[in-house]
């Protein structure tokens, strides 16, 4: 296989099974599709724009041999459609835990840990001010995490442990994908903009960019369905 088609088959593979599945009778993600739409397009502007100034300024750069060489803003189509396959597929995973398995609202011990994780990243990441990449992951996952547990009873419909457990199953997905994409290297990061810990070949920063991306998503959606279910 022509090498330059890596990282569209990266982008596949994370999306193939999610999307196959999401026709299942109990779980029916396809329904959910009308609220999914809210999240993917605020958290992929959101990402394509902190990607495409990360790009500029050479905090990482793409590999040309792995790549199909269309670039929109500078950007590998493939880096623009990773918003949608990756965000889909963690999504559909919580959905998942939602339908398997019961997740009570007034005893949500989610918050806590959402709140003592966000408490404890948005700390690191005023102490690496000077490391654009942990700064900016670190500190935009702790405060949107304070800041969705201040705002909590405005999303009644989010569950916290479901998030935290659909968090930590998407992890092992999140990071086989990521392995392939940094060992190979399609991304290629510059080590002074973070803090030089590898999981396997993967910046630890990556673990915090990628909770920040899938918490968008489960929010836009759980506000969209919480919208769509006042107005019924």
């Amino acid at each position: 296989m022509d090498s330059r088609y890596t990282y569209l088959l990266i982008d596949v593979l994370t999306v193939l099974f999610p999307f196959l599945l999401s026709f299942d009778k109990k779980v029916a993600f396809y329904k959910q599709w009308k609220n999914l739409w809210v999240g993917l397009l605020i958290t992929g502007v959101v990402f394509i724009a902190w990607d495409v100034w990360f790009t500029a300024m050479g905090i990482w750069q793409f590999n040309d041999k792995y790549i199909l060489g269309v670039k929109p803003a500078g950007l590998p189509i493939e880096e623009w459609m990773f918003f949608l396959v990756v965000p889909y597929s963690c999504v559909f995973i919580y959905e998942c835990l939602l339908c398997y398995f019961p997740f009570r609202q007034k005893r949500d011990w989610g918050w806590n840990v959402l709140l003592a994780i966000g408490i404890a990243v948005l700390i690191a990441g005023f102490m690496n001010s000077y490391k654009a990449y942990t700064f900016s992951a670190f500190s935009l996952c702790g405060f949107a995490l304070i800041l969705l547990y201040v705002l909590r009873r405005k999303f009644p419909s989010f569950h916290a442990a479901a998030f935290v457990l659909c968090y930590l199953i998407s992890l092992l997905p999140f990071l086989i994908v990521n392995g392939f994409l940094t060992a190979l290297p399609v991304v290629i990061y510059n080590d002074a903009e973070n803090l030089g810990i590898r999981i396997y070949t993967i910046p630890f920063e990556d673990c915090f960019y990628g909770m920040l991306l899938m918490l968008g998503n489960v929010w836009g959606m759980e506000w969209m369905r919480g919208r769509r279910a006042k107005i019924n």
